[in-house]
């Protein structure tokens, strides 16, 4: 059945021009027929070198976004509408704009887990990779950075020259992780290396061997010498690490450690949208192009700065 479907879009997106991106949270049945699998922004920037007319995103609304930001003129899709994200949706214009009269002098650093909106206010993006050299490299030494705390606490500790404004904002799965749940996986795996994401809370990012982006965290276990790895970020992670190193064991900080919003893509929303009869277009009225040409200043400067 499930190879039906699949066989099924790879006739249609071969017949009608059509780009997969899929964000490595999918389950592996969709990264199977993707023709780009990654973190959201390099995606969007796959996207935008691809030549293809249609593009469709397995992944939630603001890369969606991110992708019609930086390919205008084709027609993009979010497979599932439903796939939101908390942490994007939790602070809008409104709230920052009355933060930024408050902190003048500071220089809005966004992540880019942001609204295209939100965007439009901030002077740089950053993504979890490049947050840190990004932060770096800005001339102001205060930097108010929105709209996760915690990668925003990870940055300003490693810049203590620098000072940092951060709101209480973040990925809820990430900091739903604590430091107990880190205690009990170390007591039951104590030969494991522990790789943790950023969003996660300073107390359970500080005990961590290696802390980094999803794809950062991917690629050190790949490349590592060690066996076993405890992996503190969304556990789709654990199920991809373990088919490409059948040779090393990987075990999830927390059976909790689930997005509910990139689970919600399913090989049936990704037909529909092939189809023309599902997912979610991102038109002119959902994104506007004076929305997406201010949106896309900050996102220049990001790969100015990185």
């Amino acid at each position: 059945m499930i190879s039906d479907i699949q066989q099924e879009i790879l006739k249609l997106k071969k017949e009608k021009d059509i780009c997969i991106l899929a964000h490595v949270y999918q389950n592996p049945e969709i990264l199977e027929i993707a023709d780009f699998t990654g973190d959201s922004f390099a995606l969007s920037q796959k996207a935008a070198e691809t030549t293809n007319k249609i593009v469709i995103m397995c992944g939630v609304k603001f890369m969606a976004e991110t992708v019609k930001i930086l390919s205008p003129d084709k027609t993009v899709y979010l497979a599932n509408g439903d796939a939101g994200c908390p942490m994007a949706e939790m602070m809008d214009k409104d709230l920052i704009s009355e933060v930024k009269k408050q902190y003048e002098d500071y220089t809005v650093v966004a992540y880019i887990n942001t609204t295209s909106e939100l965007k439009t206010i901030c002077d740089v993006c950053v993504t979890s990779s490049s947050a840190y050299e990004i932060c770096k490299k800005i001339e102001n030494d205060k930097i108010l950075f929105i709209p996760d705390c915690n990668l925003g606490a990870w940055v300003a500790k490693k810049l203590p020259e620098k000072t940092f404004k951060l709101l209480n904002g973040g990925c809820p799965t990430h900091a739903r992780m604590s430091a107990e749940d880190v205690k009990k996986a170390k007591a039951k795996w104590p030969n494991a290396k522990f790789l943790v994401h950023p969003e996660c809370k300073p107390e359970v990012a500080e005990q961590a061997d290696y802390v980094g982006s999803t794809t950062g965290i991917m690629n050190f276990a790949k490349q590592s010498s060690d066996k076993e790895f405890i992996i503190g970020t969304e556990n789709s992670i654990v199920t991809h690490l373990q088919m490409e190193c059948p040779d090393k064991i990987f075990h999830p900080l927390s059976k909790e450690f689930i997005c509910p919003n990139m689970r919600i893509t399913t090989l049936s929303d990704i037909l529909a949208c092939c189809k023309g009869e599902g997912g979610l277009e991102i038109t002119d009225e959902i994104l506007s192009p004076e929305t997406r040409e201010l949106a896309k200043k900050s996102i220049d400067k990001m790969i100015e700065l990185g």
